[in-house]
């Protein structure tokens, strides 16, 4: 595989794995559990309509870890500097609703699941920047009206944001490269299937091999914080 910087048109996509390194639990831990609560409990339409307290208490205790806790770590900085410094097209599309690749420098970037740091009001459809907590009778700045905020985070059985747009970018590139992210969650875990269509080369760099290994030309296993900075240089 050639040297990332003799490519013209990149795609890079981020999961859990590149923000656990700065403190953060991956998405899901070894027992099937999301911190300790069900996805049924906390990252569904439906549990929101059936317990929007539970939902809010969940997402108020990862929005402070995430305030006061979590750094961007080697990997962000080396894809703030890559794009910083690389010539030709470029896009990072994250899984994650952390602000770590914003901290780091990142600027051209897309949050398809949402941000932890960002509230949404569904009577106005509004989106706010958001560090408070929420609650069940936070009122939005904007239409005043109480119980319509929610974390803006797409949950299971909701369309990730700027989908069309990624699809779009995946067919146009000609290298895609996943970092951190285990490929069991759709539409994602296809990405690559759709860069491969167009002829991109691919390149995972990942903890452990992805349920997707199979599909990508290049599959390195290591640390995010060793691996990117080794790959993202120019």
């Amino acid at each position: 595989m050639r040297e990332l910087q003799t490519y013209s048109n990149i795609v890079v996509l981020t999961g859990a794995g590149i923000s656990a390194e700065s403190g953060l639990k991956t998405f899901r831990d070894n027992d099937g559990l999301w911190e300790g609560h069900r996805v049924e409990d906390v990252a569904t339409p439906e549990a929101f309509l059936r317990s929007p307290a539970t939902v809010h208490r969940f997402y108020n205790m990862r929005r402070q870890q995430l305030i006061k806790e979590a750094e961007p770590n080697a990997a962000h900085a080396a894809l703030a500097k890559f794009e910083e410094q690389f010539q030709g097209q470029y896009l990072l599309v994250t899984q994650n609703v952390d602000d770590l690749h914003e901290r780091a420098g990142s600027k051209k970037l897309i949050h398809m699941h949402g941000e932890l740091r960002k509230a949404w009001c569904t009577c106005c459809d509004e989106t706010f920047t958001w560090e408070k907590e929420l609650t069940t009778e936070t009122g939005c700045p904007s239409c005043d009206q109480s119980g319509y905020m929610r974390p803006n985070i797409v949950w299971f059985g909701e369309i990730p944001y700027q989908i069309d747009e990624i699809q779009t970018r995946l067919l146009e590139c000609d290298l895609f490269v996943s970092i951190g992210t285990s490929g069991n969650v759709y539409p994602a875990a296809g990405f690559v299937q759709f860069a491969r269509s167009t002829g991109a080369d691919t390149l995972e760099l990942n903890l452990e091999p992805s349920l997707g290994n199979q599909h990508f030309l290049v599959s390195v296993q290591g640390k995010a914080t060793d691996l990117v900075p080794q790959y993202f240089k120019l």
